[in-house]
Formats: C-alpha cells, sequence, structure tokens
C-alpha cells in the first residue's frame, strides 16, 4: 500500500481545530503503521504567507495552490467562522475544481462545505455541516442534500463532517477504512477520544434546548418529564402539568424552545437511552422500559430516524474503548 498523501485546504480565518484535529489523527496513525503505508500530511493556502486562525495563532501553508499539483489521496477544506458569510474565493474554488475531484476522496471539515459549494461540488450531494450553519448552507446550494444533524457523511467519494471537533470523528473514520478499525481504535485511545461517534450520530444531544425557568409553566413540564421519563406523556398530560390547554402547551413548546411536544418527550427518552447504552449491558427491551418506549421496536424506530443508528449500533460504538 503506497503512501497517501493528505491535503488540508487552509485560509486567512481558518479555525485553527479543523486544522490541527484531524492532522494529529494521521500522525497518530503513522506510529501503528509501517513506513510504507504512513500518512503525508500537506497544507495548502492561496500562498505561503502565513494565515492567523480564527483563534489568533499562525499557520503556513507547504504548498500554494500554484505548486500543489498532483493525486492527492484525501483533500479536505478546513472550516473557518467566517467562511458562511464569505464571498467564494475563487483561487479555492478553481484548485478545488482540478485537484479535489481526482483525489481518491476529498470533502470539508465543518464550514468547509461552503467552500465545496462555491466550487459546484456540493450539487446533488448528501453533506453535513456544524448544526449552526446547516439550514445556511441548504439554503446557499439548494441543489446539496444537507443533513442538519450527522457527525460526518459519506457520498461516493465526497466525505464531509459536522463541527470542529467532529473532524477527528471524521478522520478516524478515513483511518479506519484505509487500515481497519484495529488502527484506528487505537488512535482514538491515543488521542484519549472518550469514543468513535459513528457518522450517522446526533451532533448533539436530542436535549439540547434551553431549559426554561422552573417556576413556569413549562420549566415545570421540562423538570417533570426528565424526572418521570418512564411514564406517558400524551399532549394532555402535558398540558394538565402546565395548568394550561393543550393548544397552549403546544405553542409554548413551539414559541419558546422551537420543538413540538413529542419532539420535546422524544429527545428525553433518546437522552436517557443513549446513556443506558453507553454504560449499561441492560437488554434493550430493558432500557426501552426504563425510557418509557412502548417497545424496544418504538426505541429502534425513534433512534434511526434522529440519530441514523440502530440501538444496538450505537451501543457497539462504544464497545472497548
Amino acid at each position: 500500500m503506497a503512501k497517501k498523501v493528505v491535503v488540508l485546504v487552509i485560509y486567512e480565518g481558518v479555525q485553527a481545530l479543523d486544522v490541527a484535529g484531524p492532522l494529529d489523527v494521521f500522525a497518530v496513525a503513522n506510529r501503528f503503521l509501517p513506513e510504507e503505508d504512513r500518512y503525508e500530511c500537506l497544507l495548502v493556502a492561496g500562498d505561503t504567507t502565513p494565515v492567523r486562525c480564527s483563534n489568533g495563532m499562525w499557520m503556513v501553508a507547504d504548498l500554494s495552490f500554484a505548486q500543489a499539483e498532483g493525486l492527492f489521496d484525501t483533500v479536505l477544506v478546513a472550516g473557518g467562522p467566517d467562511l458562511p458569510d464569505s464571498a467564494a474565493d475563487e483561487a479555492m474554488s478553481a484548485w478545488l475544481r482540478a485537484w479535489a475531484v481526482q483525489a481518491r476522496r476529498y470533502g470539508s471539515i465543518c464550514t468547509g462545505a461552503f467552500a465545496l459549494g462555491h466550487a459546484g461540488l456540493l450539487d446533488g450531494r448528501t453533506v453535513t455541516t456544524h448544526w449552526l450553519c446547516s439550514a445556511q448552507l441548504a439554503t446557499l446550494f439548494p441543489k446539496a442534500r444537507v443533513e442538519h444533524d450527522r457527525i460526518h457523511a459519506r457520498d461516493d467519494r465526497l466525505v464531509t463532517s459536522a463541527g470542529v471537533t467532529a473532524g477527528i470523528d471524521l478522520s478516524l473514520a478515513l483511518v479506519g477504512e484505509d487500515h481497519g478499525p484495529a488502527i484506528s481504535l487505537a488512535c482514538a485511545k491515543a488521542l484519549v477520544v472518550v469514543a468513535q461517534r459513528q457518522g450517522g450520530q446526533s451532533q448533539f444531544s436530542p436535549l439540547l434546548v434551553s431549559t426554561s425557568d422552573p417556576q413556569t409553566p413549562l420549566g415545570k413540564v421540562q423538570a417533570y418529564v426528565m424526572d418521570h421519563v418512564r411514564e406517558a406523556f400524551p399532549v394532555e398530560r402535558l398540558a394538565e402539568l402546565a395548568g394550561v390547554s393543550s393548544r397552549s402547551i403546544a405553542r409554548l413548546f413551539v414559541r419558546e424552545l422551537d420543538v413540538t411536544p413529542h419532539e420535546f418527550v422524544e429527545g428525553v427518552r433518546l437522552n436517557q437511552a443513549r446513556s443506558l447504552l453507553e454504560s449499561s449491558d441492560l437488554a434493550l427491551k430493558a432500557v426501552a422500559f426504563d425510557c418509557g418506549f412502548a417497545s424496544p421496536d418504538q426505541m429502534r424506530s425513534a433512534f434511526q430516524r434522529r440519530l441514523n443508528v440502530t440501538p444496538q449500533q450505537y451501543r457497539a460504538s462504544f464497545k472497548n474503548m
């Protein structure tokens, strides 16, 4: 197996961790690989003048776009906080169209997806990005199929990741693809990554919604549901807990939390189920019961719909860590 050249595209204002995270994964992988199979990582930019990252540190590209010509194995565009609102970098777009698409695989970390979009490389493709920017990506590039809540996505040779640290997850997945799960797992352990999150896992907890004042009607409902997750919670029961009408409780959830009552309750159940799957060996039926799902099938459906993995797959991703 020949040495694999991995290129990360950087620019003024790039997010340092979007670059350093993947680079460290490939560097650590080299410790476990014979010399002929190791990765060679290069930074490429418009020129080799130092660029200042969004956190203030400096980076220097190994090669300029004019110098970076070749059949690279992997080309990834790092993200940056200003990239979603920035105009297209025509030099970067031209280089990506000319060379990235010739790589065995190409893609982006975090908001680097916007650079791919400006280069016309997202049309008709399934992609992801930082959850805060996913709606903007979908609006700006309507021909792309944007997955709003995935750690990373694969569409043929195109790979994209969610925000910031998800670039580590994507890179671990690429190492596993190249050299097997044992090497990927060894890298994760060396980097003290608690778990290798699968591409279909949620970028954030389904419970990542603001918590209302516990003295308000909505706050009382939230607190009660989280403390009594096994109970059934039709809208009428939630309205009773809040002391309002069924129509009012639905409006409260949507207005204040931007979720429906059903979505909130299901999120609480999912969050509890994830915790039990990560930390216990309880049978799936027991997990489903403890979390208020009517059956293991209902729990499986919720996992597949919202996290794109089954409960079994989710649990398996935490084994041997």
